[in-house]
């Protein structure tokens, strides 16, 4: 379900300036104030800002230094930061347009005139008004400020850009990282929208994110949401009291139907519980509606790596091998390089040692699905879709189902001239890609659109996640937010953990890493090397845990 887009930034100022208004001098520690309810905003994080007013005879620079340093304060509607800005002004900027992440050792100020004063920064990521985090996506920026003085001498900034800036190291304790929740096409899985939001309130920001907006532009075509468009917030501001959200839905909502008022609970529950949120108390004009969660499909996938030795292939623990009925007796039909199986664990996806791209299930069938040259390793999806391309070939996408009907996946990666790895998510909405676009090896990912038997058809426009260096070796997604990439430069080998909708980390991987898969975590990833070593990383380090591994397979999840 589609809604229009609508912008956020406005509807949650409101938000704030409402429930500020009725918490006015709430203090952070000791008894709560007379009139409060206690419990009416989540605890706060366990670190926070406390940025300092400006102080008397300051310059304009340092004016503007501390007006940027206050943007960590987000409290009462960032209220120290407006203490820098004229009367005027102080009404009217919008700290929530977005916030630019930088090096705060590279930023550099300047002053062109008198009343003027301008900061450049390096940006490493930005936030939009609606909490989409993307990084890289401005360089370098020039911010103007315009100065005055009062008639106390004191100087004060008249127009200055709506938004905030944060260093690296700042932003994870001003921000959050959190998941609106949305339905894929089928009402089987949760899936998550990855969004970043201050800290303080952040269950009203969820709410508001989720009931009045809408998902990323890239992901919106292969998501459903059961919250209809008529259906809003009768009141902006999220109490939390106890882990319980009392989340008031406009009067429409009453005329819903009852499996629809459960989803919208599902959405809204899964989507605050990062905030501590156990249950949500749902009305509509403060009437209450009953409802309760449906059941979702879980994307978990069996923390034991799932291996071909000589011995067969199956579950490996310790020494001991555990065999997939059906599937492992069919899998000594094939010389497999590479094997992703199926949620229900009665297919793979197999490239092979000659280079096809075969469908293998557990009543024992082999179906050659590609046999194009220079395949990359294939994926498969809960609908049972083979997707298979060329490296050198991005755009001949294509996803062969059981009945081995091919079917081309348009619009796919149309700007990219290689693709070195792909992988479909485990709710089977999106797909992620390590390609080369004008010459640079990225990770992207892009929204599945299928028809209503699930069949795709093509793919949304991509979103980049970020800039890698070297050959990219192999791709798995770690959980349902988190992708992991294989890299290698010469004889270093580097795994890059992205999330989607966030930063990145890299480190080192062992030498001759070939393959990656991951369990339900980034803590759970294993790493494969070209001799048959396998690896899993132990706090920062790796640790071989088996050898003579031939293939180490990836999992879509787990039997239902």
């Amino acid at each position: 379900m589609m809604k229009p887009t609508r912008r956020l930034g406005a509807l949650v100022t409101a938000a704030m300036l409402l429930l500020l208004a009725a918490c006015a001098g709430l203090p952070t520690t000791g008894p709560v104030n007379p009139g409060i309810a206690p419990g009416e905003e989540p605890p706060p994080p366990d670190f926070f800002y406390i940025p300092e007013g400006p102080q008397p005879g300051a310059s304009p620079e340092e004016i503007v230094r501390g007006f940027v340093e206050a943007g960590t304060g987000p409290a009462d509607n960032w209220a120290t930061a407006r203490l820098f800005l004229s009367t005027s002004l102080a009404e009217t900027w919008d700290p929530t347009a977005g916030v630019t992440v930088d090096d705060r050792g590279d930023r550099a100020y300047a002053e062109p005139a008198a009343t003027e004063v301008s900061l450049t920064v390096q940006a490493d990521a930005t936030v939009n008004d609606t909490g989409a985090y993307e990084t890289g996506a401005s360089g370098v920026t020039t911010l103007e400020f315009h100065l005055a003085q009062r008639d106390d001498g004191e100087w004060r900034i008249t127009k200055a850009p709506d938004g905030i800036v944060l260093g690296a190291d700042q932003f994870p304790n001003v921000y959050g990282e959190y998941s609106l929740m949305y339905f894929d096409p089928t009402w089987t899985y949760l899936v998550p929208d990855v969004r970043w939001f201050p800290t303080i309130n952040a269950a009203t920001w969820i709410a508001n994110a989720l009931v009045g907006g809408d998902p990323s532009p890239w992901l919106a075509e292969a998501v459903s949401t059961a919250i209809p468009e008529s259906v809003t917030l009768s009141r902006p501001s999220v109490p939390v009291s106890g882990g319980v959200a009392d989340v008031d839905l406009s009067r429409s909502a009453l005329g819903l139907e009852q499996d629809g008022l459960d989803r919208i609970y599902t959405q809204l529950q899964a989507s605050l519980l990062a905030t501590g949120v156990t249950e949500v108390r749902l009305t509509a004009d403060s009437t209450p509606l009953a409802a309760e969660p449906v059941p979702v499909r879980s994307t978990r996938v069996s923390t034991s790596p799932l291996v071909l030795t000589a011995e067969g292939f199956g579950f490996l623990s310790g020494d001991d091998l555990t065999a997939i009925e059906g599937l492992s007796a069919a899998m000594t039909q094939v010389d497999a390089a590479a094997v992703q199986v199926a949620p229900d664990r009665d297919a793979a996806a197999v490239s092979t040692t000659g280079g096809e791209v075969v469908r293998v299930d557990a009543a024992g069938d082999v179906l050659v699905v590609d046999d194009r040259a220079g395949l990359i390793d294939p994926s498969i999806d809960p609908h049972g879709y083979v997707w298979s391309v060329p490296r050198e070939d991005p755009s001949g996408l294509i996803a062969t189902g059981a009945d081995g009907v091919a079917v081309t996946v348009a619009d796919a990666f149309p700007d990219s001239t290689e693709i070195a790895a792909l992988a479909v998510s485990r709710d089977g909405t999106r797909v992620a890609a390590v390609l080369s676009v004008n010459g640079r090896l990225g990770i992207q990912v892009a929204g599945i659109v299928r028809d209503t038997d699930g069949v795709p058809l093509r793919l949304a426009d991509p979103f980049s996640l970020g800039s890698v260096s070297g050959a990219g070796l192999s791709l798995a997604w770690l959980d349902d937010t988190t992708v992991a990439a294989l890299t290698r430069s010469g004889t270093d080998v580097t795994l890059v953990e992205q999330a989607v909708g966030g930063p990145g980390a890299s480190v080192t991987a062992p030498s001759g890493t070939v393959s990656v898969a991951g369990a339900n975590t980034d803590a759970t990833v294993r790493l494969r090397s070209d001799d048959g070593l396998l690896f899993v990383r132990r706090a920062t380090n790796w640790e071989q845990t088996a050898a003579d591994i031939l293939v180490l397979a990836t999992q879509q999840g787990s039997p239902s």
